[in-house]
């Protein structure tokens, strides 16, 4: 490696659901510097002030011991669909959504029902949508942002700005690039939301903070994506056929495509993020099944039982109750646990096996609907430290599976900065 490729040259900040991550990347995409600041309590999840205080701890503790002087952009990641609602000053009010917050205000959620399209990302309790109405209606808001959008104005970045991958759920028409007017109908100001840019493109130039910190005048500010998005990004899947399977408490599927897909029955939708479509879907079956009918303290120990090159063959559908959305659209789909084997080293092993052949039939189903063939799979989340079950897994994909870069999102988000310094230096 030159030492011009170990350099930084972009920076990308992640504030999660844990706390605030920053990483400093190079031009090949190597990370040369991280850091973290965990929040300190589950509080601190909700509170606009602590994230900016846990993002400004990660990123000064990474310029101590990175050079920022050579970082050409920076943008920020964060959870989707989590909104705050600001005053005329830009400064919250206190009201804050998170990704995980159903609206408070039924009414809210039917009024979207009875003028969003078939199929928008903004139907349903949980949409950014109807967190979004229900915050500006509030006394004193003058607008409601994404996470990432403020903590990015706390940087420095002029005005409320957003990116298309967290304005996505909240409404935001990706065809036409813009607020779509049924959202004022739906009750939404439009003038209270952000304006919206691509993912990665650039803002403005870096002022104020981070100069502060050492980044040149030269350096801008990019607009960011969502946590999902970054992480995606961290793994070093790029090219059109890429895949990463999250193998967390439920599989989630994503695979970088040439095209959206949408497909609201099975709960898929695609995400714009630089120059290819980002589409998946997520199975009800995963961790939570293996917490449930295993338990976390014998895994290690069954997972040693597992002979990959051994099938069972019991044609398992690993689900803790009936209903399932991907890659099998049907609300009362039953789950398949018999005949159990009487050894649980062989039941752990069909479980496995049944959770393979639903992330088969997930990548089926995308190439189904219109996605591009599988070309290599990535791993992460728990599962991807099983080597066995990585064993079964690639066999019954048949694609080439290298291993992920980086597990941190914040090295994601700095990533889609860098495919836009690329590009600008062709």
């Amino acid at each position: 490696m030159t030492a011009e490729a170990s350099r930084p040259v972009a920076l990308g900040i992640d504030i999660g659901t844990s706390g605030a991550r920053a990483s400093a990347v190079d031009r090949d995409g190597n990370p040369v510097g991280f850091a973290a600041a965990p929040f300190r309590s589950p509080d601190e999840l909700r509170q606009p002030a602590s994230w900016w205080d846990r993002v400004k701890e990660a990123v000064e503790r990474l310029a101590e011991k990175t050079d920022f002087s050579s970082i050409e952009g920076v943008a920020v990641d964060g959870t989707s669909g989590s909104v705050l609602a600001l005053d005329a000053a830009n400064e919250p009010t206190g009201s804050v959504l998170m990704y995980n917050d159903p609206c408070p205000d039924a009414s809210v959620v039917d009024r979207i029902a009875r003028e969003a399209p078939a199929g928008s990302t903004a139907l349903g309790a949980n949409s950014g949508l109807a967190r979004a109405i229900y915050l500006s209606h509030e006394k004193g808001v003058d607008a409601v942002i994404h996470q990432a959008d403020w903590i990015l104005m706390k940087l420095g970045c002029p005005g409320r700005i957003s990116d298309e991958n967290n304005a996505l759920k909240t409404g935001f028409d990706l065809s036409a690039e813009r607020w779509p007017q049924w959202i004022e109908a739906a009750g939404m100001d439009v003038a209270r939301l952000p304006g919206v840019v691509r993912a990665g493109v650039r803002i403005a130039p870096v002022q104020g903070y981070l100069q502060d910190l050492g980044l040149s005048t030269n350096a801008w500010f990019h607009a960011g994506t969502t946590d999902g998005c970054a992480s995606f990004l961290a793994t070093g899947a790029s090219a059109t056929g890429d895949a990463v399977t999250a193998l967390g408490s439920t599989i989630v599927l994503k695979l970088a495509s040439d095209g959206p897909i949408s497909a609201p029955d099975y709960g898929v939708y695609s995400h714009r993020v630089g120059h290819f479509w980002l589409v998946g879907g997520a199975s009800n079956s995963g961790g939570n099944v293996l917490r449930a009918l295993i338990g976390d303290d014998r895994l290690d120990d069954l997972t040693r039982k597992v002979d990959p090159d051994r099938k069972m063959d019991l044609d398992f559908y690993p689900l803790l109750r009936p209903g399932e959305r991907f890659p099998i659209n049907d609300a009362h789909y039953p789950p398949r646990l018999t005949p159990r084997p009487a050894d649980d080293g062989d039941f752990f092993q069909a479980i496995l096996e049944g959770m393979t052949e639903i992330e088969r039939l997930g990548y089926q189903r995308l190439r189904e609907l219109g996605s591009p063939a599988l070309r290599s799979l990535r791993t992460v989340g728990g599962g991807a430290r099983n080597p066995a079950w990585t064993k079964m897994r690639a066999r019954a994909l048949g694609v080439e599976t290298p291993p992920s870069r980086s597990l941190e999102a914040a090295v994601g988000t700095a990533a889609l900065v860098l495919s836009q310094l690329d590009s600008t230096n062709v």
